[in-house]
């Protein structure tokens, strides 16, 4: 028999990160641990106000599964009990983590992928004046970043972005406009960004406005975020994008997530990795994604003042994977 156990956790930051919705100052979780025969899996979520979730919410979800958990119910059988979401993710992690333990397996081994022993990623520039944004951009170079994910609402884009390619006109570039964009100048700003060498938009347009993109020609290529949750959602995005951010977060979990990733490659996208605001937990149960990715975006737990032991070894641009996975 199985027993669940989930509550909430409050991480600090060590600076407000800034996006196009307002500014956090903490990372809150939910943590689910799942014991068995005395072996205890652990997962983690991010409950994601965009998606309608909170906190409460989220552990409503958890709790209206429990009796099924601990009645032995499959990561198969999560994929039908509830919906893709932060609460699936969190249970199918800690279900994941505890037959990776109980079969002393990791998870590169359960998903028969081959280990990475470092991955590099991108490194995000919030929000601010053309100013703090360059500063930002430089700082991060300087301490070893070679690509750089700048993020961007509607205003000072021009500015903001010919700041901080001045400041490291060497970096790789990849840019998310966070669903602040309208249709209305998109291909002028799409030849701005190809200009300045950027790699990539994402999301330039709100989820389900994204119509406009349909055959659009564009200079760079452009990946859904929250446009893409889950393989379901793949086929309305043929010909309006190129790549999918693929987040735990939002397919649910790992389970659902490996499946939208083999989808993906069969349908011709390209593959972004990305996360929320997290720990390391979080970022351990998407490691066997990164192989695939054109794009790693898992930068979350940097923001962090302190993150959960045992924690993975972050450095800027990147993570070293040998011995801490």
């Amino acid at each position: 028999m199985r027993s669940v156990r989930f509550y909430p956790e409050a991480w600090p930051l060590h600076t407000p990160f800034v996006i196009s919705r307002g500014t956090r100052t903490e990372a809150r979780v939910v943590a689910v641990e799942i014991e068995e025969n005395g072996i205890r899996g652990i997962g983690e979520c991010t409950p994601y106000p965009r998606y309608d979730e909170s906190e409460s919410s989220v552990m409503a979800q958890i709790a209206s599964v429990i009796t099924a958990i601990e009645r032995g119910a499959s990561r198969e059988q999560l994929q039908h009990l509830l919906p893709a979401g932060a609460a699936r993710n969190a249970l199918d992690c800690a279900l994941w983590n505890l037959e990776s333990q109980t079969r002393s397996l990791n998870l590169w081994q359960l998903t028969a992928t081959e280990p990475l022993a470092s991955i590099s990623m991108a490194q995000t520039v919030s929000i601010g004046t053309p100013e703090a944004m360059a500063q930002a951009a430089l700082a991060l170079q300087k301490q070893g970043a070679t690509l750089l994910k700048i993020k961007l609402d509607d205003r000072l884009i021009a500015e903001r972005l010919v700041a901080v390619r001045a400041a490291v006109p060497n970096a790789s570039l990849i840019v998310d406009a966070n669903e602040a964009w309208q249709s209305d100048g998109l291909a002028a700003r799409c030849q701005l960004l190809a200009d300045l060498g950027i790699l990539m938009l994402e999301q330039p347009l709100p989820a389900g406005e994204d119509s406009a993109l349909e055959n659009f020609i564009h200079p760079l290529p452009i990946c859904a975020d929250e446009s893409c949750h889950t393989v379901e959602g793949l086929p309305a995005l043929k010909n309006r994008y190129d790549m999918i951010n693929i987040k735990l977060d939002k397919t649910g979990g790992l389970t659902g997530a490996l499946q939208l990733a083999q989808a993906a490659r069969e349908t011709g996208f390209d593959i972004m990795l990305g996360c929320m605001l997290c720990t390391s937990r979080a970022i351990r149960a998407a490691l066997p994604l990164t192989a695939g990715a054109k794009f790693v975006d898992l930068d979350g737990p940097t923001w962090l003042a302190q993150d959960v032991e045992p924690a993975l070894k972050f450095h800027c641009g990147g993570i070293d994977i040998a011995g801490s996975a």
